[in-house]
């Protein structure tokens, strides 16, 4: 009963979503009212959370005639996983990804922008969502049925059963994802809609700022997890699908930069389409099974149809901007030296960065048919390109709040105060610890950075005072955000140590000045034929008193599955990272990985302030014009003579 309301619900979904493209259309050429096209794209929401809220009923009850539900759940799975079972595999995930995609509809369709712009833009959005609801419907359709109805299902993946992260990631991730659509719209729009066209870009910013604050969340809880659950120890492996969310995140970050500068409105218009472009991309290789990723769906036959709606998009990406008119010439040429030639040469490394993620991540696709044999890039790659470039953007990011001020002596001495404090920091990390020049860099650009940030404040609180408007605020927060992120990862990369070994009862292995002792090794048995087996160990760190920690391995009989479950210590300066690797049939000898890694808290820490700072950004651009609206509104004082029989 379930599966057929289900399957019904896409259906009304499709049919609203053709609907609703064809009555904004209607809008966008002939000038209709907007009122029914509203309510079509509201009702195209309707079916897309009446399809999850289906699913959603399907899990909690244990429907196991519903197909999704008897690959997925199970009734020992906890109520918090069966609710997020429904973005544990690819048909469900599908329905979260268009209950997402609706509400940016909806709220799109209910803004008030120039009528031509906004029509062309909804067009755009409801195709996209057109799309999405077809590929639900007939190539991964969660509610066809089973037979014979299994009794109980295997539940969800393991490893997304160890961590409450599952419950916010993929939703972040989604909104992130999605989010870059509306951008994406404006800027196939811009061309169609005449002299409703110019001023798209500053409609699109608030969007593409919600969308990035929610990406940069996403990704960060997602590398988070990552480390917690994974049991290798780290946070990002350039896997492909994680190159997959961190290349919209690029260039979707050039375009906020490159929207600070007036003009540039081809530029504009090509990094909306891209970011929109390269998450769809993204799509491809995470649900098609091109790619083998932990990351990643397993294989579907969404590859094809993913793979014919990119190569579609950018067809009409191309031809769209492409007709955009040529730019007014400005009356006079910027300084070389200025705050906006910095911000452009920063989106500029951004997009490079892009680029060379991008090779290196299709680039195993495209060569693998030819050779006949499977290949990859390696970190080593990245590490050589996209980090140096990086470490570049971090160095440009520092020059920028310098250039703010126009007094040149003022300017001149605020870069020579960072540079110093970056070059004190280069010296002091160096004689105390001989980290590497990698690292090197990376600590003097980020101690520059947060030197300049922090003369920054300083001079806008002596002007603005300590009420000023938290927008101004934004983009110190989000570059504090991403230097603090810098100094996380080249400080886990350079410092970090780690050993291996096999242990038998009351041996250690020690790692700094950190070590661990076998105790004793338990096996217990779960529900379903599942075990898990840990191991005690007292860990000891600087001659402190020893505490119990208990690495384990759980064994999934349903999925045939073994995760680890690390012990993590987290410190303010650094993490004990402990994982059981494997343990004798007599429980006599454990093997055991102890690493010590220093200043990992500073990613979640510096990532968090990323997200607040795009957060506070968006909410900022409202502000002025609610403002201005209210003034507008105040009533005018009389005209006061000012000469003879004059008057203003």
């Amino acid at each position: 009963m379930l599966g057929d309301l289900g399957t019904a619900g896409l259906a009304v979904g499709l049919a609203c979503a053709t609907l609703t493209a064809l009555l904004w259309l209607r809008v966008a050429l002939f000038g209709a009212a907007v009122r029914t096209a509203r309510h079509g794209t509201a009702a195209t929401l309707a079916a897309a959370a009446l399809a999850c809220a289906l699913l959603e009923t399907a899990l909690l009850r244990h429907d196991f005639g519903v197909r999704f539900v008897a690959e997925n759940g199970g009734r020992d799975v906890p109520l918090y996983y069966t609710l997020t079972s429904l973005w544990s595999a690819l048909d469900g995930s599908l329905l979260l990804w268009l209950l997402v995609l609706g509400g940016y509809a909806a709220l799109l369709a209910r803004r008030a922008y120039p009528p031509r712009l906004h029509a062309y833009a909804m067009v755009v959005v409801s195709v996209v969502m057109l799309f999405f609801f077809a590929l639900s419907t007939f190539a991964a359709n969660p509610f066809r049925s089973v037979s014979p109805v299994p009794i109980d299902g295997p539940g969800p993946n393991p490893l997304l059963q160890q961590h409450p992260a599952m419950g916010v990631h993929p939703p972040l991730l989604y909104a992130g994802y999605l989010g870059l659509v509306v951008p994406f719209a404006f800027a196939l729009a811009a061309p169609l809609a005449g002299r409703d066209g110019p001023g798209w870009v500053r409609m699109a910013r608030p969007w593409a700022l919600v969308a990035w604050a929610a990406l940069t969340a996403g990704i960060g809880m997602g590398a988070w997890w990552s480390y917690a659950v994974l049991g290798w120890g780290g946070y990002w492996a350039w896997d492909p699908v994680e190159n997959a969310s961190l290349l919209p995140w690029l260039t979707a970050t050039a375009f906020l930069h490159t929207t600070l500068v007036r003009g540039r409105v081809a530029w504009h218009g090509a990094l909306a389409c891209a970011s929109f472009l390269l998450m769809l991309l993204g799509t491809f290789l995470t649900r098609s099974g091109a790619v083998t990723s932990v990351h990643a769906f397993t294989d579907s036959p969404l590859g094809p149809m993913l793979l014919g709606f990119v190569l579609l998009a950018v067809v009409v990406s191309a031809v769209l901007t492409g007709r955009r008119a040529p730019e007014p010439t400005r009356p006079s040429r910027p300084r070389v030296l200025s705050r906006a030639t910095l911000v452009l040469v920063r989106g500029v490394l951004l997009v490079t960065i892009a680029a060379v993620v991008l090779v290196g991540t299709i680039l195993p696709l495209l060569t693998a048919p030819l050779s006949g044999t499977g290949s990859s890039v390696g970190p080593a790659y990245y590490q050589r390109t996209a980090v140096p470039l990086a470490v570049v953007v971090l160095l440009v990011m520092g020059v920028t709040p310098a250039l703010r001020v126009r007094d040149r002596s003022a300017a001149l001495w605020r870069l020579v105060v960072p540079a110093g404090a970056g070059l004190a920091t280069v010296a002091l990390a160096g004689l105390l610890s001989r980290p590497g020049p990698a690292a090197l860099t990376a600590f003097g650009a980020a101690g520059f950075v947060l030197t300049g940030l922090a003369g920054d404040l300083a001079h806008r609180l002596r002007r603005s005072g300590p009420h000023g408007r938290p927008g101004r605020l934004a983009g110190l927060v989000a570059h504090a955000g991403l230097a603090l992120v810098a100094v996380g990862v080249a400080g886990s990369s350079a410092y970090g140590r780690d050993a291996e070994r096999t242990l038998r009862v009351g041996e250690t292995l020690r790692v700094s000045d950190v070590a661990v002792r076998l105790v004793g090794v338990d096996r217990t048995g779960g529900g379903g034929g599942s075990m898990a087996v840990q191991a005690r160990l007292a860990l000891t760190a600087s001659g402190h008193t020893a505490r119990t920690i208990t690495p384990a391995l759980r064994y999934h009989a349903a999925r045939d599955t073994a995760v680890t479950v690390p012990a993590i210590g987290a410190g303010p300066l650094r993490d004990t990272y402990v994982t059981l690797l494997a343990v004798s049939e007599d429980s006599g000898t454990a093997t055991v990985r102890l690493a010590v890694n220093p200043l990992v808290g500073l990613i979640w820490t510096g990532g968090a302030l990323t997200a607040v700072g795009g957060l506070l950004a968006a909410a900022a651009t409202a502000r002025p014009r609610t403002r201005r609206a209210a003034r507008a509104d105040r009533p005018r004082p009389a005209p006061v003579a000012v000469g003879p029989g004059a008057a203003t």
